[in-house]
């Protein structure tokens, strides 16, 4: 597609494909993915940064990505330029790469610009676009082509990467606007108080602190009293405490009473940028690493001397060349003049100028292309404006010499270049396992396919996942196409990496099985005793912290990382070096009380709870006891021997089996209608009768005071779009519970709603509401005598006389459009909220909170996995230096880079010697309990108190005298079998398990736990 009349692009707004982008909405919005569907992006240089910044705008959903290269495809392009083959040798960079970018996303389409082989970009080919990116392009090309873009109000970025290092240089031009600086949700907060004077204290309640800074603004709504400032023009705000802040003059307004909810308000930035020519002698430097002072102005010196150097010379400097070197070093100290530079970091830019690393164009493309959201969207605080990164700690311990980096005509000479031939076929044999063929998954085989990982003889890569591959995957899973739908993870993405490098074919192994207790039969110590290294690519805690247990327990380094929108980290845990993954963890989510969810609610997030867990009760749980009921001989005595509600159980049971079966579609929407008014009419009234809008409690404080609103019965019409949405969709999930078809025809919602007589309402005075969670929950009904519980269940029909029958329960879907599911929570959500006065939630939002979704880009993924790799660089050089290691923390919104060492593994004392959670004792020849009693006692003098297996108490001092007697000669393996009742699993080569012991004095020692060899 290289005409020019394919570059002629009209600005038009299309609508956002939610299915493929649902996980970034989440991250940018609908505005600012509005604004990136308007705008064109040129990237010159399709080498192995320009192709990363490409794919990653292509899967963001910019209008259009064109690409300049017309220079020839060498052999080692393919060291990082995934989307080029052999077969491309000689063909254009720029149109041998299309046709694989325009896979990535049908809605953006990808262009060549025309070129000549040798022939620089011209400002006479930049004005079709609103971005333009260069690559590793020389100085003089950078200056003369923002001095255009500066003058035109084009955005321009420019980055390179010489190896281990990467620098990126921005220019949105004068008076850009920032319409979001941080991308966080607005704060909001409930208020206890407002003063009235001329510097006004606003008190909020003392359930949360408010978060807010010095410089924020606010406005209010929902006050009584002060009413001038609901709907105020925002308001600049001073903090004066964790629960206090300043807003400006109240003196005119009215006296505060009550209530009021005060909302953080984004302010728009303007910020100026400099053109390169005069940045360059002012920099403005953004820190990457916060340890490393000196390399922001070493290293803007040190690449414009090796730049200078290429262009007088023809050519970057020669790999680990000391001559060149001392050339480079002295061009950048002319540069910097009285400016001081680390001599040593401009030698090791010249040693590794022509390298060319995946990794490192992975961390630099990832936050480029960022940068290029930034530019078109407004969205997130762009960088000022010069980036320098390094990432030296990942060169080998045993440096390599001249020779060593010299090319040998293969695909991995760029990282040759920088690491050596001995150093690669280290890397070549390498052993690994991804835990996780997700985004992060994806893009880590696709830097170690780059990288020529696990190619070697001995080496291997072992990918684990799984799930199937599902349309919301593609807008960040890369790897995968429309045409890999329903197929597996683990199997497509090992498929496609080997497509871009073939030297892994016959090293690879793709799996199915999850990770877990129940699959340790197939991940085993064999087959941990083959592996190097794990790395988890994994979306879940729980998934994290058996990796974790797993690779402590089999002494296996794990590289950890994940990622929440723009906000990503990595971690490395290194055996007998660092603590593990599980050694610190997040504090829990706070949940909400179920106080507040049943009767209080006071946010959006109360209502969506709510109405998740409606769907269960109505759609899941009953159609599950039916078939509990229908299909378990003694389904009913179990019910009713366990449950505290009796009448419950077979109410439900006759509720869904007779008095409310439907036989048509009709009566589902009656049964709906009849919801409706139970859940936002009669229990509302039934609230308000046992609590009264007037209540005041025992203080004589009105009960209902902030936090806490007072709710409004809702009266049903079938013309309000909220009321119609509940009963279209409670209708259609009661159908399908029955296995009926549901109808499109929406005059027949309203009609069949619009005739149902509701009863009328009954106020019920021994109806008690849990104020708190500390009180008490309503006890159910008293329960029936046994004649009403006999009549009840001989009013069900007998599982006989309906063989064969069964509900089918709903099983929540949040991706699937058509399926109403998110429907009827956005709907009945909605509702709850009309009833409490809370601010309604699109169905967007919804969906996020309904079904936990974690917002997801591309660029924080890219970047992320490019920080991981460079850890794994160090991990197959075996360092075993606390300080050469670096745990990341990354936020592309604001931006943010900080990198800290690894927390080494706390000591704990044992008699003269330490011990860490990597340390164990190990047992060979399944013992006896005595052998292991002896052993503490002879060696440690220590006494054996307890020991347990898992869960299973093997032996405690409250055994007996028998019990002991008999247990103490039994060996750990049958110990376990017996108490355990169960056998040990075939193939199981060892135990793990626990003791508490004492000593003389009787206080408990903490010992390591037990690894007995069967």
């Amino acid at each position: 597609m290289a005409a020019t009349d394919s570059l002629k692009m009209d600005v038009d707004e299309q609508k956002i494909d939610e299915g493929l982008y649902s996980r970034q909405l989440y991250v940018l919005g609908h505005e600012a993915m509005k604004r990136m569907a308007a705008s064109n992006v040129l990237i010159v240089g399709m080498q192995g940064l320009g192709v990363e910044i490409a794919k990653d705008l292509c899967l963001a959903g910019v209008k259009s990505v064109t690409i300049y290269d017309p220079d020839l495809v060498q052999l080692q392009d393919l060291n990082s330029q995934f989307f080029l083959r052999a077969t491309d040798v000689g063909k254009p960079r720029a149109e041998a790469t299309q046709p694989r970018l325009a896979e990535l996303n049908a809605y953006v389409p990808v262009h060549v610009l025309p070129g000549t082989a040798g022939q620089q970009i011209t400002t006479t080919q930049l004005k079709e676009f609103q971005v333009v990116v260069l690559t590793n392009a020389p100085l003089s090309l950078q200056l003369q082509l923002n001095e255009w873009t500066h003058a035109n109000g084009v955005h321009f970025i420019a980055a390179e990467t010489r190896g281990l290092f990467g620098s990126v240089f921005n220019d949105f031009g004068p008076g850009f606007a920032c319409v979001d600086p941080t991308g966080e949700q607005p704060l909001t907060g409930m208020i206890a108080e407002i003063e009235k004077g001329q510097a006004a204290i606003v008190t909020c309640l003392d359930e949360t602190r408010h978060g807010l800074e010095d410089g924020d603004f606010v406005t209010f709504s929902e006050i009584v009293g002060m009413t001038e400032l609901n709907g105020c023009e925002p308001m600049k705000v001073t903090v004066k405490g964790p629960y206090t802040f300043e807003v400006g003059d109240t003196s005119s307004f009215g006296s505060y009473v009550r209530g009021g909810t005060f909302t953080q308000v984004k302010m728009p930035k303007s910020i100026d940028f400099k053109p390169l020519k005069e940045s360059l002698k002012d920099p403005e430097y953004f820190m990457t690493d916060f340890g490393k002072w000196d390399r922001p102005a070493s290293l803007h010196y040190g690449f414009q001397a090796v730049s200078s150097f290429l262009e007088k010379n023809g050519s970057l400097p020669r790999l680990r060349n000391d001559s060149d070197a001392t050339e480079i070093v002295s061009i950048a100290k002319s540069l910097a003049g009285e400016n001081e530079i680390n001599d040593k970091v401009i030698q090791e830019l010249s040693y590794q100028a022509q390298g060319d690393l995946a990794p490192v164009n992975a961390v630099i493309g990832g936050f480029v292309a960022q940068e290029v959201l930034k530019a078109v969207s407004g969205k997130f605080h762009p960088m000022l404006q010069h980036m320098y990164f390094d990432s030296l700690e990942s060169l080998p311990a045993e440096l390599p010499t001249e020779d060593d980096v010299a090319p040998i005509g293969s695909r991995y000479d760029g990282q040759i270049a920088v690491f050596g031939k001995k150093f690669q076929e280290r890397i070549s044999n390498h052993r690994q396992f991804l835990v996780g063929a997700g985004a992060i998954g994806c893009e880590m085989l696709k830097n170690w396919a780059m990288m020529g990982l696990a190619v070697g003889p001995k080496g291997c890569m072992h990918v684990t996942d799984l799930d199937t591959i599902e349309k919301s995957n593609l807008n960040r899973q890369f790897l995968f196409r429309r045409k890999d739908l329903g197929h597996f993870k683990s199997e497509v993405a090992v498929q496609a990496v080997t497509e871009m490098n073939p030297d892994l074919l016959g090293h690879t192994n793709a799996y199915q099985e999850s990770v877990g207790p129940t699959t340790e039969s197939k991940y085993n110590s064999n087959f941990f005793a083959g592996l190097d290294g794990v790395t988890n690519a994994l979306d879940n805690v729980e998934a994290r912290l058996y990796m974790d247990q797993r690779c402590v327990l089999y002494q296996k380094p794990l590289l950890e990382s994940g990622t929440l929108g723009t906000k990503g980290n990595t971690q490395v845990v290194i055996p007998h070096l660092t603590e593990s993954y599980g050694s610190s963890r997040d504090p829990p989510e706070k949940e909400s009380p179920s106080c507040t969810i049943k009767n209080f609610p006071n946010a959006i997030q109360h209502t969506i709870q709510w109405a998740r867990e409606k769907f269960n009760g109505y759609f899941v749980e009953p159609a599950t006891n039916v078939n509990g009921y229908l299909s378990e001989p003694n389904y009913l005595e179990n019910a009713m021997k366990y449950t505290g509600n009796q009448r419950g159980v077979l109410q439900q049971l006759n509720r869904f089996l007779v008095s409310e079966k439907p036989l048509t579609f009709e009566e589902c929407i009656v049964w709906a209608r009849l919801q409706f008014e139970t859940d936002y009419n009669m229990e509302i009234r039934q609230l308000l009768y046992s609590l009264p809008k007037d209540a005041v409690n025992d203080n004589g404080i009105p009960f209902w005071s902030p936090p806490k609103r007072a709710p409004d019965a809702l009266t049903f019409d079938a013309k309000n779009p909220i009321h119609l949405d509940y009963i279209i969709a409670a209708a259609n999930l009661h159908a399908f519970n029955y296995g009926l078809h549901g109808n499109p025809d929406i005059d027949l919602y309203i009609k069949v709603s619009s005739a149902v007589k509701a009863p009328e309402f009954v106020p019920k005075s021994n109806v008690k509401v849990q104020l708190t969670d500390n009180d008490p929950p309503p006890a159910p009904a008293e329960d029936a005598d046994e004649t009403e519980l006999s009549t009840l269940a001989a009013s069900l029909p007998s599982p006989s006389s309906l063989a064969g029958f069964r509900l089918v329960p709903v099983e929540f879907e949040k991706d699937d459009d058509t399926n109403h599911h998110i429907d009827f929570i956005t709907a009945a959500s909605n509702l709850r909220a009309m009833n409490y006065g809370i601010e309604p939630a699109d169905r967007h939002k919804t969906k996020q909170i309904a079904g936990k979704i974690i917002p997801a880009i591309a660029t924080t993924t890219a970047l992320v996995t490019g920080l991981v790799c460079l850890e794994l660089y160090k991990i197959i050089d075996g360092k075993n230096d606390l300080e050469k290691f670096k745990n990341g923390f990354v936020n592309l919104a604001l931006p943010f880079f900080g990198f800290s060492d690894p927390i080494a593994a706390p000591k704990k004392q044992l008699g003269k010697s330490t011990w860490t959670l990597w340390d164990r004792f190990e047992f060979k020849g399944d013992p006896t309990l005595q052998e292991i009693v002896d052993w503490f006692k002879k060696t440690h003098n220590l006494d054996v108190n307890m020991v347990s297996q898992g869960v299973v108490m093997l032996w405690s001092p409250f055994s007996g005298k028998a019990k002991t007697q008999e247990r103490m000669k039994m060996k750990i393996s049958q110990l376990v079998e017996t108490i355990g009742k169960k056998p040990i699993p075939p193939n199981t080569t060892h135990l793990v398990v626990e003791t508490l012991v004492s000593d003389e004095e009787g206080e408990d020692i903490d010992v390591p736990y037990l690894l007995v060899h069967l």
